[in-house]
C-alpha cells in the first residue's frame, strides 16, 4: 500500500492510498483522516435530553444535534465528551455510561465517534469556539425520538446515539 497526502487542513487530511488487490492489480482509495470525536446524550432529572441547534456550513442550514466534538491529540474519548458537554451546553455530568462507538462514513473516512450517556447534570460554564453557532435546548426524550421519525433530526451521530438509548 502506498499513501500520498493530497491535502492537510485544520481538522482533516485527504490521502490517496494505493491498495494491492488479491487479483494482482491495484486500486486507489481517497481517505479522509479525522481525529475522531465524542458524542454526548445528556439527560437531566426530568428525562429531557440536551439538543443543540447548530449551523452547519457544509449543508447551509441549522440542524438538531446532541453535543459533540473532536478528540484532542492524546485525549481519551471520555475526557473529550466531558469537555465538549460543558463547552457546548454549559453543564457537567456526574455519571457517564460508555455506549460504544460508530464509524461515521467508513467508505471514505477513518473517523470514529465515541458515544456516551451523561446523567446527574449540574450547571457548568459554556465556552463556545468562535466558529460555533449553536444554542442548547432541553427537550423531552420522547420528543427527540419523534423528531427522528419526522425527519427533524437528520444528523447521523444524533440518530445513532438516540437509537442506542432507545434500544439499549
Amino acid at each position: 500500500m502506498t499513501n500520498k497526502l493530497l491535502h492537510k487542513g485544520n481538522l482533516i487530511e485527504l490521502h490517496s492510498e494505493k491498495v494491492n488487490l488479491k487479483s494482482g492489480g491495484h486500486t486507489f482509495f481517497d481517505i479522509v483522516k479525522h481525529p475522531g470525536g465524542a458524542v454526548i446524550a445528556a439527560i437531566n432529572e426530568q428525562n429531557e435530553i440536551c439538543l443543540v441547534k447548530q449551523w452547519r456550513h457544509a449543508i447551509q442550514k441549522f440542524i438538531w444535534e446532541v453535543p459533540a466534538g473532536c478528540l484532542e491529540p492524546g485525549e481519551p474519548p471520555l475526557l473529550s465528551a466531558q469537555r465538549e458537554l460543558e463547552e457546548e451546553a454549559g453543564v457537567t455530568a456526574e455519571h457517564w455510561t460508555d455506549l460504544g462507538y460508530i464509524a461515521s462514513s467508513p467508505g471514505f473516512s477513518n473517523e470514529l465517534l465515541y458515544l456516551f450517556e451523561a446523567r446527574g447534570i449540574k450547571k457548568g460554564t459554556a465556552k463556545l469556539d468562535d466558529a460555533e453557532q449553536l444554542e442548547a435546548y432541553w427537550l423531552p426524550l420522547e420528543r427527540a425520538y419523534a423528531m427522528c421519525i419526522s425527519g427533524e433530526i437528520i444528523d447521523a451521530k444524533t440518530l445513532a446515539v438516540l437509537l442506542k438509548l432507545k434500544l439499549g
